[in-house]
């Protein structure tokens, strides 16, 4: 596997150097400034690509070019804004950058109710707790027929809870949820939230699906045609949350991905946390099923819980067998020659970090640099037995 870091850019507090001492020989990063759905130019991309190799490292994958909401919805303006992806991706590759990752998530990138969860060695991790996320739904943002998306034992737990929440915890669930990452979306105030998942009502999964199918086939060919490949992501979590269609949560929806445009270029992101907190998926099979679709690996690990929550754990421990993932990903490099540039996902905050408040939940360096030692150290270890 090739071992790579995510980087937000210059104000990120973890800086190039840190990326070159964790042992990551590449750099995942995107243009955060730029505006979602405008046309990323070359002088732009270069300025990026110049400073990252400057530092002696590579830009070794794009995370993200993000999709406009009106192309997922496909209404307004929407075919102009496939073209300007077009565009962006033919600038990229102008620029000698041929990978992009992205996702088809409508109005969020990943969501979690808390981003600073205690674990019991006093380190904190990222946590989607499903009672939270009802408080949020039913009794913060009170969408209407919310509660038909939860078991009564849900319910129950999170009425309890939301009589006693204080003012600080409501704000610490609705800061998780509605503030997004540097090149996700923006932070969003609850009326802008609303009117945005409002925009989806009625949509099916179906039909979020022939959107994605209709995006593809209109910027795959430009991107086999450019030797770029372009590796979707899945929803996270892999289930409906606040009445938003989820479409890549499982094998199936895969296979559909995969059959939406027969080319080497319509790949994917095959993300362990994501996909692992689906208890339906066998993610070595999986991966090896789809291994020569995979352009991308993101590495990490997720503890289910029975009614549906689940946290960030360390990078070997978790629901998910990572050794029986990190076997196939060997096996498969092995025998076709090829290395999948991957990268440690969702480290916890610990030692030093965890006075750094400015510092991107779920990117600071020490948690990460961790997980990238020991998937390293796995790797070496399966190659020997091998």
């Amino acid at each position: 596997m090739k071992q790579t870091f995510r980087w937000f850019g210059t104000p990120d507090p973890v800086q190039l150097s840190h990326i070159k001492q964790a042992g990551a020989t590449g750099v995942v990063t995107a243009l955060h400034h730029i505006p979602n759905g405008e046309i990323w130019q070359t002088k732009e991309i270069r300025k990026i690509k110049d400073t990252i190799e400057a530092e002696g490292l590579e830009w070794s994958f794009i995370e993200s070019i993000p999709i406009h909401e009106n192309i997922k919805l496909q209404q307004g303006d929407y075919l102009e804004r496939i073209e300007n992806y077009k565009q962006s991706l033919k600038n990229i590759a102008a620029c000698g950058i041929k990978n992009v990752c992205y996702n088809f998530m409508p109005v969020l990138d990943w969501t979690r109710t808390h981003l600073f969860w205690p674990l019991k060695n006093g380190s904190t991790a990222l946590r989607f707790d499903k009672v939270e996320m009802a408080i949020f739904e039913c009794f913060l943002m009170k969408r209407e027929g919310a509660e038909k998306d939860y078991t009564s034992e849900v319910l129950r737990e999170a009425k309890s809870r939301f009589k006693q929440i204080s003012a600080e915890e409501v704000q610490r669930i609705e800061d998780a949820i509605l503030k997004g990452l540097p090149g996700t979306v923006d932070d969003l105030t609850m009326d802008q939230f609303k009117e945005m998942i409002a925009q989806y009502d009625g949509v099916s999964h179906q039909e979020l699906k022939e959107n994605l199918s209709f995006f593809l086939n209109q910027v795959i060919p430009v991107a086999e045609e450019l030797g770029v490949v372009m590796a979707i992501h899945p929803d996270d979590p892999p289930f409906d949350i606040m009445g938003l269609p989820r479409i890549i949560t499982s094998e199936a929806d895969l296979d559909d991905l995969v059959n939406f445009v027969d080319s080497p270029s319509n790949g994917i992101t095959f993300c362990t946390g994501s996909l692992g907190a689906n208890p339906a998926n066998d993610l070595p099979k999986m991966f090896a099923k789809f291994a020569d679709r995979v352009h991308f690996l993101h590495l990490r690990n997720v503890r289910r819980e029975a009614d549906g929550s689940f946290y960030e754990d360390n990078h070997l421990e978790g629901s998910t067998d990572m050794y029986a993932i990190v076997e196939e990903i060997v096996k498969y490099e092995k025998s076709s020659g090829k290395k999948i540039p991957m990268r440690p996902d969702h480290g916890h905050q610990m030692v030093d970090d965890l006075a750094k408040n400015h510092a991107y939940c779920g990117y600071t360096a020490i948690g990460r640099l961790k997980g990238l030692a020991e998937l390293r150290g796995l790797e070496l270890g399966i190659h020997r037995n091998l």
